[in-house]
């Protein structure tokens, strides 16, 4: 009996089977900001055979079913947060302001030629800029919050914090739009032939952004985020 079917909820079948983040990526198939769907409709929308890739993606949970894997699904909020901050918080800190240099480099040297080069910069120190925003906001503020919700379920409490979720929601959806604008002006971060080595760097570390991000947001979405909901 397959384990996902056509009405299966995208971000469910991450949280359950995370390796199929790389599926979806590989599908371009968005599973953080657009995982609140049906497998079938991102199919549709992708113009894409439906029993190939139901087949495809029950194959390989088959193959990989009995690999120790953390099930966030089961983890604590405070043991979640903490991966969330020390892994993908920290990925950021550490990665956007060290590709910022080479993406200003490209733009300043091949730019003339290559003018989608200023999209690309215009794009970039725009994610940049409200990502470090966001980060410091869920470190200082939104986390705090929910780990307090843990204790204190008061009114006021809860309707802050829907409020506050509903605003990081939206956060989450325009990082994945720029983060897609972004995928799109780059040609899927293809480097154009004959590119030297720090353009082909600046895309691939754009691609890792991206792979980053989307994973990131998706533990946040389709895992904390719900359970705040359940829970109010």
């Amino acid at each position: 009996m397959s384990m996902f079917h056509e009405t299966s909820i995208i971000g469910e079948i991450v949280s359950v089977f995370p390796k199929s983040s790389d599926f979806f990526k590989g599908y371009r198939i968005d599973f953080c900001c657009g995982g609140n769907r049906q497998l079938i409709e991102a199919i549709v929308e992708k113009n894409l055979p439906a029993d190939h890739i139901l087949n495809e993606l029950n194959e390989l949970y088959e193959q990989t079913r009995n690999q120790p894997r953390i099930d966030w699904r089961k983890a604590s909020n405070r043991d979640l947060i903490d991966f969330i901050v020390n892994k993908h918080h920290r990925y950021l800190n550490e990665e956007l302001p060290h590709l910022s240099p080479y993406v200003t480099k490209v733009l300043r040297v091949h730019g003339k030629g290559n003018p989608y080069l200023a999209d690309v910069y215009q794009l970039f120190n725009e994610l940049k800029t409200e990502l470090e925003q966001h980060l410091i906001k869920e470190e200082t503020e939104d986390f705090p919050l929910i780990l307090e919700m843990e204790n204190i379920s008061s009114e006021q409490t809860r309707d802050n914090m829907m409020k506050k979720m509903n605003d990081l929601l939206e956060e989450h959806d325009h990082a994945g739009e720029i983060m897609n604008k972004i995928r799109k002006v780059t040609n899927d971060f293809t480097p154009p032939k004959g590119a030297c080595g720090t353009y082909r760097v600046v895309y691939q570390r754009l691609e890792e952004l991206e792979s980053d991000l989307f994973e990131h947001i998706h533990l946040e979405n389709n895992v904390l985020f719900p359970r705040l909901v359940v829970n109010e």
